[in-house]
């Protein structure tokens, strides 16, 4: 077993460390979650904490590790005897992004209930977990079934198994510590709260911190042991002062102004549930553990504020994680005692408060025209330079629920929610014969193919004779998540102030969908000479919705552009991941200029897409009274379907939009 890197050796990552070790104080805090840039030694801290862990007590010989002290009278390998056991180090479950359900929770072990005709449970890595560390690296990227499992064991306390006739109820009590990379996607609400802690980590900027990182990995590298007991007596006194902040733990008192601090804390931020203010008063418990105190002071309460609130307090997918300080501070400061919180401290705000002054001379003033600003949505626009100038970008609109968008026919990509897919999870459709590894036993398809030839396998027992080519792979149907790639059109014809704003609320609309449907995104703009790729396909909707957020407008309309960059996207991600099919989303209001014969060349761009049965969807974005009815024209050339704005919205009447299959057919027809 490889020496892990000693956690005292970590350099700065102060806010790490000390949530990791809150948890190891006190495991009631609920995990942590870890969220940072590559390289900033997220793995290497968690896994260095399970050296710091003190052991733990369990029932010998019991898979499910009962404490010998008060066993579970529920566990599957008991009844145990209270008294005796062994103790031992506490686990630390790593649990991979692609694992499967049987490995998470468990299965019936399939060889002995066919070979021997019982019923024998295989335990899963919540069992293995159970007293100890559950971690999972980039946990963001799990899978959705994955989470909901991990999400129910962790409310519960507990694992229960309902499946293949076999019902198995576990206890599952362990400290949940993810990781994960903002730039590869967001969390779940439901797993985000699940984390009692969030602290944000990144690379530090100061030269001396960075040669000093450098140099301590080189010499772990060099000699890993050798470097370990160079820090053996920090860890020894590290592991020391958790295991007397536990001891310490039960006697620290947290009093009514503490606690009222914590839940004026809570309202004012606006958190949802209770559960922020119980993890609150647990955190603010095990700092004054560690800190040797046996009372809860305002600090304490503060920087409990600070790592268990900062994740709680997103209300959409696009809402950074953070808090603001000097709000917490007042609030702190008002609830610190009787009266007004006035003292001999000075206001922490200083002179005119923590709020920002509004933008402009003044909340009256009206806001001053832009290029574009005087356009009437609907007619031409007036007083713009011919040409289309650039101009600065515009906010979005107010996201909108949108209308389901799907890709035709039956995937086999990754688990998301958008398009038919045939996957691990889902309903049963049949069984087939495995290609490869069995991975999803169809158990009565299983036996029918074995019964007919038990007298001549001269079966004897209990058991059935099965070999493997009797054995079924079942074939289920759910939900794939696709790759939805924008292309946007910032040209000046889309500049108007009051119409890029609606087009960009209504791609972010689209891209919550995304979010909430577990797609990859990319975003792709075009306007002035050319397109350029704003983001290439991603997980993370968030970072696609701040590029679309700063896009200027102004320009020509290179629309082959936009359309041709959208196929060398489409073909590099084809041969990374052939399995996830592509949805084309063009925002447009269908025009094209610059170059010779800019709506053919436009034409011929489109139907590039149209030949390789690329899924598309052209939102209008035209206006006015007249149309002139280019993007239906150019949705014709892709073989997708045209949608306006207001049609893209779930609860319009108009336009029926649920499933590119139907049009993408009849626009090919009528082609």
């Amino acid at each position: 077993m490889s020496t892990p890197y000693p956690f005292t050796a970590i350099v700065g990552q102060d806010d790490l460390r000390l949530g990791l070790l809150l948890n190891a104080v006190s495991p009631a805090v609920g995990g942590v979650l870890v969220r940072g840039e590559k390289g900033t030694a997220k793995s290497t801290a968690v896994r260095a904490l399970a050296a710091l862990m003190p052991e733990v007590d369990v029932v010998s010989g019991c898979r499910f590790s009962c404490d010998p002290v008060s066993p579970d009278p529920a566990c599957p390998d008991g009844p145990h005897e209270a008294g005796g056991g062994v103790s031992r180090a506490a686990r630390t479950v790593e649990l991979p992004v692609g694992a499967s359900e049987d490995r998470l929770v468990g299965a019936l072990d399939i060889e002995r209930a066919l070979a021997e005709g019982v019923k024998a449970f295989d335990t899963g890595l919540l069992a293995d977990a159970h007293r100890g560390i559950l971690y999972v690296d980039e946990v963001n990227l799990l899978h959705d079934h994955l989470v909901d499992l991990l999400l129910d064991a962790a409310a519960m306390g507990a694992s229960y198994v309902e499946r293949e006739g076999v019902s198995v109820r576990h206890a599952a009590r362990f400290l949940l510590v993810g990781t994960m990379n903002p730039e590869e996607g967001e969390l779940r609400p439901q797993l985000l709260d699940r984390f009692g802690l969030t602290v944000e980590v990144a690379a530090s900027r100061e030269t001396d911190q960075r040669v000093e990182v450098v140099r301590r990995r080189l010499a772990y590298d060099d000699d890993p042991a050798g470097f370990a007991a160079r820090w053996a007596d920090e860890e020894g006194a590290l592991r020391e002062r958790i295991v007397a902040a536990r001891a310490l733990l039960p006697q620290v008192a947290l009093g009514d102004g503490a606690l009222r601090q914590i839940a004026a804390t809570c309202a004012a931020f606006e958190v949802d549930g209770m559960r922020a203010d119980i993890v609150m008063a647990r955190t603010a418990t095990a700092l004054a553990a560690w800190a040797g105190r046996t009372d809860v002071l305002a600090e304490d309460v503060r920087q409990a504020a600070l790592l268990a609130l900062p994740h709680r307090r997103r209300r959409n997918p696009f809402d950074a994680p953070g808090l603001d300080e000097e709000k917490l501070d007042d609030t702190l400061e008002q609830n610190s005692g009787e009266g007004d919180g006035g003292g001999d401290d000075p206001d922490p705000d200083g002179p005119g408060g923590g709020g920002q002054p509004p933008r402009g001379d003044g909340p009256d003033t009206p806001p001053q025209p832009e290029a574009g600003d005087g356009d009437t949505p609907g007619l031409p626009s007036q007083g713009r330079p011919a040409g289309g100038g650039e101009q600065q970008p515009v906010g979005a609109a107010e996201p909108f629920r949108t209308k389901m968008l799907s890709v035709p026919g039956i995937g086999e990509g990754a688990a998301g929610r958008r398009s038919r897919a045939r996957t691990e999870h889902g309903r049963t459709t049949g069984a087939r014969r495995p290609e490869g590894l069995l991975t999803k036993l169809h158990l009565t398809a299983t036996v029918q193919a074995a019964a007919p030839h038990q007298h001549a396998r001269g079966r004897m027992g209990r058991g059935l004779v099965v070999r493997r080519d009797d054995l079924r792979q079942a074939t289920r149907e759910g939900r794939e998540g696709n790759l939805v790639l924008f292309v946007v059109d910032g040209s000046g014809s889309m500049a108007a102030r009051q119409r890029m704003g609606a087009v960009k609320g209504a791609v972010l609309s689209l891209l919550l969908d995304a979010y909430q449907r577990r797609d990859k995104v990319g975003l792709i703009t075009f306007r002035g000479k050319g397109a350029e790729v704003a983001l290439p396909p991603t997980s993370s909707v968030d970072t696609a919705a701040a590029r679309l957020e700063t896009l200027p407008t102004g320009g020509r309309t290179p629309l082959a552009a936009g359309l041709l960059k959208a196929h060398d996207v489409l073909r590099v991600e084809r041969l990374r991941d052939p399995s996830r099919r592509p949805l084309l989303v063009v925002v447009t209001d269908g025009r094209a200029t610059g170059g010779p014969d800019p709506v053919a060349l436009a034409a011929r761009a489109a139907r590039l897409h149209e030949a390789e049965g690329t899924a598309s969807v052209v939102v209008d974005c035209e206006s006015g009274v007249v149309r002139l009815g280019l993007a239906g024209r150019l949705a014709r050339d892709l073989g997708g379907t045209a949608v306006t704005l207001d049609e893209l919205r779930a609860d319009s009447i108009a336009g029926l939009v649920r499933d590119v299959q139907g049009t993408n057919g009849s626009n090919r027809k009528a082609a």
